[in-house]
Formats: C-alpha cells, structure tokens, sequence
C-alpha cells in the first residue's frame, strides 16, 4: 500500500506567510482570542485503502482450489484478488504492463504474475497488502505461456520463439535446461512452429511434457532423455490443450472451430474431430469452418459423463450473436450467451491434483465488464449470485457522493427495501469463492456511497469497515414517459443519449429527503416510505429561466417575493390534482421557435411506486423562444424549511416542496444589490439589448451560435464542477478548466456554483439569527438570500415563504465551492433538518415522529460576532465573522492551479477544511485561522471522471473513480493509516492440503499409478548447469528483504522445509542401511574366519596346539 510523505507545515505558518492573512479589522476578535485549535499536522497521513467495483480492462485469470481465491489480473498491470463476501485485495505492477497470465502456488501463499513487458513475478500473499519477493526480466525472448505444476517448484516458460525456459520458484534463477524449439519438432520440419500457447505435465508421468506450438503441432517432450516421444501434426493453429485426468487422451482447440481428440500413443491421427457449432453436411463432408475455440477445458466426473466447456467456436453466420459459452455435457449440449465479450474460464473443480476425477461444480467466466460464476451441478446451470460489488458500471457513473458517520438506522432502512428489488433464479448453493478472512476493523461508524449513473439510476452503497454493498436502487427515469422510436423522437430533447443522466444531487440523511438533477434540466424531490403506493398524477412544475430581464422583468431584489404569484420571468405551473399540461403559451410548431416546453414529457398515468424513494416533485425548466435550458450546476434541499434551490447560469430558482410552488427566479446579477461594491456587469446571453444600467462593452459579446448549449452533456458538472472535454463548439456555458483561461464565454455568464442553507444573520451587523440561504458564484460572489418562514403545521403550508435578497457577503478569487457556518467554539452549525416521518403513515404516526427543526442559536449582542462564516473557493479561502462580515482569515490554497473539490469536514472532534487541486495536491486547513495542516502531491489530474467524482467526508475519509468500473478510496487520517493493517482483510488461512488420491493395490503392485519425478535431479545446477546470464535478470522484490523470514516460513518454505526433511530421513535411512550392511559383511567376514579356524584345529590334539 503506497504511503504518501507529507510535507510537515509549521503550525502558525499562516500568520506570517505571504499566502495567508489574519488581519484584525474594526471589530473583529484578535486571532489568539478566537477558538483554541486542537488540529496539528500529526493527525494527518495520506495513503489509499482499498479499491472496490470491477476490474478495469480485465486480462487473465487464476483460482486457488484450496484457499478459495480469485486472481484477476489487468492490462493496465493491476491484479484484483477476491475471496469471500467483504474480502478484497488490489495491487499494482510499477510496470504497468498488461497481465497475461496468472499462477497461484495452490495452497503456498504466493502467486506468480507473467506481463507482456516479459518479466515474472512472485507475490506473496501471506501479508495483508501483497508484495513483490522476486522478478525476473528477459531480456532477449518474449513469454507467450507459463505452467506450474501442482506442487512443484519449477516454473516453465514458453517464449514467442517456441523455447522452453525453468525457472525455480524458490530463488527465483533460470536453470540451465531448456528445450530448444529445433529439438521438439522433427528436423524435417522447415517452418518455425511459432510460439509455445501451452505447456503441461502428463497427469499420470511428470516426466512428460506437453508442448503446443501455435502452427497445430504439439509435442510430448521427455524431460529425463530430452528427446521428443511423440509428435501430433493438425493442419489448424492451436488455442488450447486439456488432459483427460488418466493422462492417456488429450484434447486440442483449433482455430477453425474444431476440437481433436488425441489418444498419446497413436500421434498419426487424431481418434476424434468433432465441430461443436457446425452445421453437418448430409454428403459426409467436412462441416463448414467456425470461429476459433479460444480454449477448451476437459472435466471427469465419477459417476457420470465427462464435461467439455469451451468459449468461442460459434459458426460464422452468427454475425451480431453475443459470445457465448459452451457447456458439453454426454450428449446435451448447453450454449450460454453473455452479455460481453469473454476474456478468460475456469472450471472449479473439488481435488487440486490432476490425476484424480476432477468432479467439476462451477465455472468462472471473466468478461469484459462481468464477473459471472455459473453452477454446473444444477439443472439449467443457473448463476450463482455474485457478493461483490461489481455493478458500479452498469450504467457509466456521473456523480459520486460520500457520507461518513450517518444516522446508524439508515443502512438497515435503505437495505429493507434494497432486498426487495433482487433478482430470482440464483443458484442456491454457496458462493464458491469462498477463501480469506475479514478485517478486525475499529471502525464502526456507518458510511453510505450514492452513485448517479447516465440511465437516470441513484445508487446506495454501505461503504462501512471498508466493505462496499449495494443497499438499493432509485430508477429517477419512471417518472418520465418511455422514449419512443427515433423516428418519433421529440424534437425538445436536448441530449442525444441519456435524457436522464443524473448531474447532481442533495441529500439529507436525518430526514432521507433526495433532490437530483438531470442533464434535461429538471429536479426531481423524493421521500424515503416504507409503504408502496400509487401515484395518479405526478406533481408537475415548469420554471422559465431566461438569460436577460428588462427594467420591467426584473424583479426588486431588495423587496420580498410574492410567493404564489409567478413573475413574469417565471412562468410556473403547479398542478394540484390534475393532470400535467403544458403552458398555453407553449409552441412547438416548425414555423416558429420552441417556447415553454420541457426537455422531457412527464408521465400521465398513474405511477406505481414500491418501498423506498418515492416522487415527490418534478420541476423542468423549459424552452425560452427557441433557446434550450441551461443545465444545472448546482442543487441544494433543505427538509426543516421544505425548499430546493437550484442554479445554472442564467440564474437560481427556488421552489417550495411542500406547497409546489415557485416562490423566486432571479438572474444571478439581480442578487446584487444596487449599492453592491461588488457588483459585476449583469450580461445576457444574447446581446440584442442590456440591462438599465449595465456598461455595453463591446468586446463582451459572444457570439450568440457558440454561445448556445446545444448539448448539456457539453457541460455536465459534478455539483461544482464543469467538464470541458467535449465538443468545443458545444461548450456554451462550460468554462475551461485551465488557470489561465481569459474566454469571452467565461466572461459572459456568470453561473450559480454553490448553495447552503443555514440559520445566521441576514444583513449586517443584524442581532438576530433566521433562516437565510448563501449563494456562490462562478465569479466568486458570496450572496445572502433572507427566507421568512411561516409558522409549522398547517399554516406552513397555506401561508407563502418569504424570501428578500440583502446583498453580497464577500468576494473570492475563481468560483466559490463551498460554504460553511461555524459557531463562536469553531464547532460546525450543520443546516436545519427535519427528523425522517413516513409520508404515508397516518397522520397520529407522523406527529409521533415528527419533529420540528433544531431552535436557533443564540442571537448576538450587540457588538459581538458569534459566528464564522467559512467561505472556499477555487483559488482561495476566507473565514469572516458573524454578523459583522468582517474578513479575519484568509488563505491563497493555489496560485497555479485550481481547487476542484473542498468540503468543510470533521476530523478528531474538531473540524476543517479538505482540498483537492487540479495539480494533484490534497489538502487540509484548520478552522477558523486556516493554517495548512497537510500538502500532498497525490494524484495529478489526467480524467475528468476523478474531478467528476471525488470527495471528501467526515473523519478522514475520501473517494473518486479511478477507472470506468472502479472506486478508489483513500484516507488523510494518520490514525486510519495507522490502524490500515488491522482493518484489511486477509487472504491467506492455513488450510490442509487435501490427501493424494489412492492409488489401488492393483495399480500399486503392477504399475500405472502416477509417476513421479525428482525435478532437483533435471533441472539443479549441479545436473543443468547455469542458464546463460544474458537471457534474465533477477531483481529483488520490495518486499524481499522485509518478508525473507515470512518467504522462508511462508511462500515455497513449507515445501522446502517438507523436501528437505525427506531428504535428511533418506540420508538417516541409507546410512543406516549402509552401517547394517557393513555389520553383515562383518558377520559374514567372521564366519568365515571361525570356519577356517576350525577346518585348521579340527584334526589336532590339545597338546599338538
């Protein structure tokens, strides 16, 4: 797991650094009478966690059949291993070659990992993060297929120029024997074979390879003679090879869509051709060739027939068909289609060892964005249903939200009506991926992910303890009617492709009240019920934002809104128990402009609505006199006041939920006061006339064709973010990410980019504290908008919302992103909320729950600042004091970059605020003084997904999209970094290898048993000799020298210790063998002494001697 160093900043740094100023103005508290800050630069560490979702661009495949562990290699050099449900492991090549083949030591701990920059690796897995022992790098041939036999130290390598390489496991060093490609094929032979594509031991006789030359030959190569036994000669390239576990038959995949059966002994000819998905001429041809079987696997069971399971091999009129794999099953054949392309299979079978019935149960079949395991031993072979969390891509994710530390009874709520959206049919057995153990993770707070996906779905994920679990699914698209045929296209969309792509959302946890945007400019309000229910009539609201006012449109900023009354820059229409209809102004005819009508049609007829988010309210802006709506970039909803605010850049609207009705529609320059001293010129979006008072500037004036939005997905935006990577002629309002940009269209629109409600003090110098709304602009404008509330229960919702703008707060460099407000302790006032009631409970139960809004805080004495307003922005942040608005803090975070996400978050007890920067930077500033606690050049910006997607939550935590299908979630918390180890999964349990299979007295006493072989004997120095010093170079692994005593105890040691005490109780049994044949011919020599004696004595008298 890669560790970031931090750039340790001296606390107090602010205070006389250039870059940040703490100036006490008239009536400010002096800087060391403010809050007492506990945050230091030693509560901060940056490292990443873990990685959740599919594999990115997936490239090979291997199982473990006794830990029970996947390995998922990729092209970009990742390798993704899972075991059950919650554990998970990723690691990464330096290289970032592509993976193109993966081998576990079955049972060790380790695995060996072959890349297409032609090195080798060995990973061990008896740590929690995984890491490199040794690599081995050719230099002069290309690897092209690797094989390790089932408990075997020797790892043979297939190069592209048809050589045969071993490699010991152990030490990681070449043996000196190879197998020459000249050597295997007949010397009659004139052509290159081409590379090896596969390489095997006979199952019965270790002795024996099997090498596959991609030409069709394949040869059984004896290791002990070093000699070719047998040649088998096909006209068609060869994919793959698969043993019948007997070691007698083998059989080949071809590229023309055949399968031969070879019986080893008889290499003339194949004993079977068969064409699993040819057609069989009636006149006894040859059937018409297919497309290639890219492999092939041959399972044995012991009561019934053998299983063939292939991919490919599909005849070539099946142009368009999906890819499909087949199961062969006696004389059943089954195809299964897939819904993407398949990169790799594996069929899982009970035994690891070769040479025993493989009674296969499942198969794994990797696709090019799937994960699907399929049961064998069910009728129909149904899937299994998958743990992991892999469905994050199923619709291209466009928005990424991250809630740490919830409400604990919201994950049980959200997973109650989840459940009920699963799918049936699953198989009910177990899901066999099944190894590794969870964490002992210290986190127990709950942590909720919400995804917005391009078809208009919203995602929950449990994201607590590390895991990641899809809780329940919101399809926003069923309000809308279905879109028809293309022909029947409405001419009012304004994206081509996902109408419904969600832009933005705001939610609040404690009432479970939803707000999205989509890219068709509407907002859509929910509440969370536990009861289904019909909806008859979709409540309908249209709002008309346009880009310019006249003296007569523009409405009195200074004055309150009348509420119930649109404007006539507003055109809203609430539909109160009847059905949605369009303005009476609205024209769509093709002799004139389109006006008043909505990007999408509503839905007439009465919506059912299960468990879980239910509409509540659809506002759409619609077309002005030919000019599609601007899309909207920012969104905010608050339950204890009932609104939603949203803004683009023709300016905000702000609707009440609860009343359906649009209460104010003002351009961004009217939140301005006249008196305003940082005013900016209001500019329209079409310059045929400007507004009363207003400079003409000339040089202002985009032309009015590229000025218009032809698509939204031109400029989608992640809440405050906007994407420029499309058209540049479509990029009407997007404003170039770069620091330097000087466009006229940057210029010209100034566009909402943030909103946060809150209770402070409306105008300056106010004593009392009511509810008010704070606006941010793309041109750094900080505006407070003053909300008069009626009182609760039924007069709330008859009585209309008050609402006064009173002017701009502040101005910031670059467009403001967040904002904040903390209370005179440095403790944040967190936006009034409404506790969560059932919508449709009866009216008793809903009292029962419901309860009103926190009461204000204390209002402030006369002269006295009891609040700080936290203001960040893309280039700076300030803090100003409460009700004065008098700036105390204020921090440059970056001269020659950009902020693209910050959040005001909790960290140790106390808050601050978290940045990421275009550059790459990650960074943390205390509350109120903003001194830099913490600068870390992490991640430069190289997609537009990461700025899309990122954010920081409370305690420590972040995330972004690291590739299409994946989530990457990192931690600033040194004691998260510090409590990593104990909260990661593991991988790897001891388990016991299973027993060999019996071999049978029969086949004990007259042969026929499995062979085994002494590979030390072969391929050791001493009988090898050394492999040539040019062909590889050996380079330790990072984790070598730390991990030595681990590898030696762990990866290939228990092997190595097992051989190296057969090899001392061998030594201890010859001995002894060689000291009892010594004591015998000892025996034997005094016999024989005795016996001469005795010859010589036997005749003599005692006195003759």
């Amino acid at each position: 797991m890669k560790k970031f160093k931090i750039r340790k900043v001296l606390d107090g740094l602010t205070a006389a650094s250039s870059s940040s100023s703490a100036t006490a103005q008239p009536g400010a508290p002096r800087e060391n009478d403010v809050v007492q800050e506990t945050l230091q630069s030693e509560h901060f560490q940056l490292c990443k966690t873990v990685r959740h979702g599919f594999p990115y661009q997936p490239s090979s495949m291997a199982f473990d059949p006794v830990q029970k562990i996947l390995a998922i290699g990729t092209q970009t050099g990742a390798m993704r291993l899972f075991g059950r449900a919650g554990v998970e492991c990723y690691c990464q090549h330096e290289s970032g070659a592509a993976v193109i083949q993966l081998q576990f030591l079955i049972n060790e701990g380790a695995l060996v990992s072959a890349l297409a920059d032609d090195s080798i690796h060995l990973w061990n897995l008896r740590q929690k993060i995984p890491a490199i022992l040794h690599s081995l790098k050719f230099s002069r041939e290309r690897i092209t297929y690797v094989h390790l036999p089932f408990q075997s130290k020797w790892l043979y390598i297939g190069t592209e120029r048809g050589n045969i390489h071993i490699v010991n496991v152990e030490s990681f060093t070449l043996s000196g024997y190879v197998i020459m490609w000249n050597k295997a094929i007949e010397l009659s032979t004139k052509t290159h074979p081409g590379p090896v594509v596969h390489i095997s031991d006979n199952p019965m006789d270790e002795g024996k390879l099997l090498i596959g030359f991609e030409c069709g030959v394949v040869v059984m190569w004896d290791l002990k003679c070093k000699k070719a036994d047998y040649r088998y000669n096909y006209d068609e390239a060869i994919h793959s090879v698969a043993w019948h576990h007997e070691g007698k038959q083998f059989v080949c995949s071809h590229s023309d869509g055949t399968l031969t059966t070879w019986n080893i002994r008889a290499p003339a000819k194949p004993a079977q051709i068969i064409t699993p998905h040819g057609k069989q001429p009636k006149d006894g041809k040859k059937p018409e060739p297919c497309k290639p079987i890219l492999k092939v696997e041959y399972k044995t069971t012991r009561a019934g027939d053998p299983f063939m399971v292939l991919s490919g091999g599909l005849s070539y009129d099946t142009v368009g068909r999906r890819a499909c794999l087949t199961v062969m099953h006696g004389k059943s054949t089954a195809v299964l289609e897939m819904d993407y392309p398949i990169v790799d299979f594996l069929t899982l079978c009970e035994t690891p060892y070769p040479n025993d019935f493989q009674e296969p149960y499942a198969v794994v079949v990797l696709l090019e964005k799937d994960l699907v395991v399929i049961d064998l031993g069910q009728i129909g072979y149904p899937i299994f249903e998958n743990p992991y969390p892999l469905t994050i891509h199923e619709s291209p994710v466009t928005c990424c939200e991250y809630y740490a530390d919830c409400p604990a009874e919201l994950i049980p709520a959200l997973y109650s009506v989840g459940s009920r959206q699963k799918r049936q049919g699953y198989s009910k057995k177990e899901w066999p991926v099944s190894g590794g153990n969870w964490g002992q993770g210290t986190q127990s707070y709950p942590e909720i992910i919400i995804t917005g996906h391009a078809d208009g779905s919203v995602k929950f994920w449990d994201g607590s303890a590390l895991m990641l679990q899809v809780l329940y699914k919101l399809k926003t698209a069923k309000v809308f009617e279905r879109t028809r045929g293309k022909e029947e296209k409405p001419s009012t969309d304004i994206v081509e492709e996902d109408p419904f792509a969600i832009q933005t959302l705001s939610w609040c946890p404690e009432s479970r009240i939803l707000s999205v945007a989509g890219v068709s400019a509407h907002v859509i309000v929910y509440r969370f019920s536990k009861q289904e229910v019909t909806t008859e009539v979709v409540q309908l609201l249209e709002v008309r934002m346009q880009g310019e006012f006249s003296d007569g449109d523009s409405p009195d900023p200074g004055g309150e809104q009348t509420p119930t009354l649109p404007t006539p820059a507003a055109s809203s229409s609430p539909q109160e128990g009847e059905l949605p209809t369009q303005p009476s102004t609205g024209s769509n005819s093709s002799d004139g402009p389109r006006d008043n009508i909505p990007c999408l049609q509503v839905r007439s007829s009465p919506l059912k609505q299960s468990p879980g988010y239910q509409v509540e309210l659809v506002t759409q802006l619609v077309w002005v006199s030919g000019e599609p709506p601007q899309p909207i970039t920012s969104l905010a909803i608050n339950s204890s006041y009932g609104l939603v605010v949203f803004g683009n850049s023709n300016g905000l609207a702000v609707v009440d939920y609860l009343q359906k009705t649009l209460l104010l529609n003002m351009g961004t320059s009217e939140l301005y006061s006249p008196s305003d001293p940082y005013q900016r010129q209001p500019r329209s979006p079409r310059k045929q006339r400007q507004p009363s008072g207003a400079l003409c500037d000339s040089n202002d004036g985009p032309n009015p064709s590229e000025d218009r939005c032809k698509s939204p997905t031109s400029a989608k935006m992640s809440r405050k973010i906007s994407s420029s990577d499309h058209d540049a002629k479509d990029n009407s309002f997007t404003r170039s990410r770069s620091s330097s940009v000087t466009s006229i269209d940057r210029e010209s629109r100034e566009a909402i980019s943030a909103f946060h409600f809150c209770e402070s003090f409306p105008r300056k110098n106010d004593s009392l504290v009511s509810p008010c709304l704070l606006v941010g602009t793309t041109q750094g404008a900080v505006m407070m908008v003053a909300l008069s509330l009626p009182p609760g229960g039924d007069q709330r919702l008859q009585q209309p919302v008050g609402i006064s703008s009173c002017g701009t707060m502040a101005s910031l460099k670059g467009a403001i992103l967040t904002m904040a407000l903390l209370d005179a302790t440095g403790a944040l006032l967190p936006p009034s909320y409404e506790s969560w009631y059932d919508p449709n409970a009866s009216d008793e139960d809903k009292e029962k729950t419901r309860r009103r809004r926190p009461a204000s805080p204390p209002s402030s004495q006369e002269g006295q600042d009891s609040q700080f307003a936290v203001l960040c922005s893309e280039k700076q942040a300030k803090v100003l004091a409460m009700p004065s608005q008098t700036r105390i803090y204020k921090h440059n975070i970056t001269e020659s970059s950009f902020v693209l996400r910050t959040d005001v978050v909790q960290m140790a007890g106390t808050y601050c605020i978290a940045c990421f920067c275009a550059n790459g930077h990650i960074m943390t500033l205390s509350l109120p003084s903003l001194r830099p606690l913490l600068d870390v050049n992490y991640l430069p910006l190289t997609d537009m997904r990461i700025a899309r997607t990122f954010g920081f939550s409370n305690l420590g935590q972040a995330l972004y999209l690291t590739s299409a299908t994946e989530i990457q979630r990192i931690t600033y918390s040194q004691e998260t970094c510090d409590n990593l180890q104990e909260m990661l999964s593991e991988l790897f349990t001891p388990v016991e290898t299973p027993e060999a299979p019996n071999r049978g007295f029969f086949k004990g006493l007259f042969g026929g048993g499995a062979q085994s072989l002494d590979r030390e004997d072969l391929f050791g120095e001493t009988a090898a000799g050394k492999a040539s010093r040019s062909l590889a170079q050996h380079i330790p692994g990072p984790g070598n020298m730390e991990c030595m005593k681990g590898a030696a105890s762990g990866v290939v040691g228990d092997l190595a210790r097992a051989r190296i005490a057969l090899d001392e109780r061998g030594q201890k049994l010859g001995e002894l063998e060689e000291r009892t044949a010594a004591m015998m011919s000892s025996a034997e020599s005094f016999s024989k002494h005795a016996h001469v004696m005795m010859l010589k004595y036997k005749d003599k008298k005692w006195y003759q001697l």
